[in-house]
């Protein structure tokens, strides 16, 4: 093959010529792990939910719309759990007890989210009527503390699963294996 010479053109531009060595970023091996973990968190994490008596009565739609919502959260690089998840966690909550005001007002503007989210027609009907429009900022950071508690409650999770299933040393198969025989 022959070696190629290239030619910049000068188009009246002030600025550095850029060099291809320079714009070429080689991922590390963390990068590529954290990759992985991450997409794992997405799929495989467990899914946090306030313990009480009625965390059975989640609907199956919204328990089964979290993991797309975390993968849309993981695209956007928010590092804290998506809203849906975050509904997910509220929803058993409010059956326990009468909740604050503040509380109140992020449960049912999440439900107004999700119901737009899913173009559910008459859940959003509903919806509109009964949640705020906007949150306040302090209801805003409550949101935000509760969905990075969350977010990290689930990687400590998947992090526990995963020092669970080590590669023992004697034969280099994983725990998990004797699990399943």
């Amino acid at each position: 093959m022959e070696n190629l010479k290239v030619v910049q053109f000068d188009f009246g531009f002030e600025c550095k010529p850029i060099l291809a060595k320079e714009k070429v970023v080689k991922p590390t091996k963390k990068d590529k792990s954290d990759f992985v973990f991450d997409f794992m968190d997405c799929l495989s994490s467990p899914i946090i939910v306030f313990k009480s008596a009625w965390q059975d009565t989640i609907p199956k739609d919204i328990l089964g719309r979290i993991k797309l919502s975390r993968i849309i959260c993981s695209m956007t690089k928010e590092k804290m759990a998506s809203l849906t998840e975050t509904l997910a966690y509220i929803m058993p909550r409010t059956y326990e007890a009468p909740m604050q005001r503040e509380w109140a007002n992020i449960y049912t503007w999440l439900g107004l989210q999700y119901a737009m989210q899913n173009k559910s027609k008459d859940q959003l009907e509903a919806m509109i009527e009964i949640a705020p429009k906007e949150l306040s900022d302090y209801e805003k950071e409550l949101l935000k503390n509760l969905r990075v508690w969350i977010y990290d409650e689930r990687r400590k999770a998947l992090k526990d699963i995963m020092k669970k299933n080590k590669i023992s040393k004697s034969d280099g198969i994983l725990d998990i294996q004797e699990k399943l025989f």
